[in-house]
């Protein structure tokens, strides 16, 4: 996590530490959980466990379940179903978007082809059921189930959406509330859930994650146009090369004239940057304001997560959630 040090908020480092050990369990949990009997299965789980990653949901699940009440068996392993749900999404989301690489690596689809990539993105969804199964708890996968059916309707909803120049505002947050924000949300829910809270307290867990998850996905659009592939750990750009148009762009085709949303529709209808540079794009989502407007969203999300999280009493876990908000939206990946 390269967050860096905001103001008198914790660091990112100072935020691992609080939860260094309850993620290491989480870590040997999901490689416990990884082992199939299928030696193809076994490969694709190490190479993704191998992959590194901010491990920011269940980082979310273990400091909201500490935050409200004691460590517990619960808390890990419903900090392990999440990590392996979202990486199951991952493996899914790179074969429907034809993705070349994830976190600076070929993609699996790319080293194991589509069909085995789909089958292990399916085993390890069931896997990540099969262990919040044995909770015997039927708010808990009321839940996961839920989470499971938005993130799919989200990838419908997307499908549909690609290759569109016509995106709205309302069409882009009815998609992130599916794919992104709806699995911070669970997280904090989950935190909140194994730490035996009532309903009242899991609500506002969840509001404050699902807040968090959308600033989360507005600057991941973001970084999209601003970053480098480098940093990123794949192409910039990538988004409308998939076809896909983020918030950044429906704001600056809110003004933009015709010879400029020409460009854009190029680029959807050739899936490359070949006739029209990636800086003229950039170039067009700067004259129009996009990325600030977009910048300006992704605040007042922050901005909201953040008094919901200082409604609780402070500890060392409502600091960390706290300056989770800010870390957030500075990242540069």
């Amino acid at each position: 996590m390269a967050f860096g040090k905001i103001g008198q908020a914790l660091s990112a480092v100072e935020i691992f530490d609080l939860v260094r050990t309850d993620l290491e369990k989480v870590e040997r949990e999901i490689g416990l959980e990884s082992v199939a009997s299928v030696e193809a299965i076994n490969y694709i789980n190490q190479y993704l466990q191998s992959g590194g990653g901010k491990r920011l949901r269940p980082i979310l699940v273990l400091l909201s379940g500490r935050m409200l009440g004691d460590p517990n068996p619960t808390l890990i392993r419903m900090a392990a179903v999440v990590e392996m749900i979202h990486t199951a999404t991952l493996v899914h989301d790179d074969v429907i978007d034809l993705a070349k690489t994830r976190r600076g690596r070929p993609s699996i689809n790319v080293v194991w082809g589509n069909h085995t990539s789909v089958l292990s993105g399916d085993w390890l969804y069931m896997q990540a059921f099969q262990l919040a199964l044995r909770e015997r708890s039927f708010p808990m996968l009321d839940v996961l189930i839920n989470l499971t059916q938005m993130m799919v309707e989200g990838e419908l909803l997307q499908l549909e959406r690609i290759g569109k120049i016509g995106v709205t505002e309302a069409d882009y947050f009815e998609l992130i509330d599916r794919k992104t924000a709806s699995l911070f949300s669970a997280c904090a829910r989950l935190g909140a859930m194994s730490a035996g809270t009532g309903e009242a307290v899991e609500i506002r867990m969840a509001d404050y994650a699902w807040n968090l998850g959308i600033a989360f996905q507005l600057v991941d659009d973001i970084l999209d146009f601003t970053s480098r592939e480098k940093i990123l750990g794949k192409p910039v750009g990538n988004d409308l090369r998939e076809g896909k148009v983020t918030l950044p762009l429906i704001y600056a085709l809110e003004t933009a004239d015709a010879e400029e949303r020409k460009l854009v529709e190029t680029v959807l209808a050739d899936g490359n940057y070949d006739q029209v540079p990636f800086g003229k794009i950039l170039n067009v989502l700067h004259r129009h304001r996009g990325i600030e407007r977009t910048q300006e969203r992704a605040q007042a999300f922050t901005e909201k997560a953040r008094t919901i999280i200082a409604g609780f009493p402070a500890s060392p876990y409502q600091k960390a959630l706290t300056a989770i908000t800010d870390l957030v939206t500075a990242r540069d990946h």
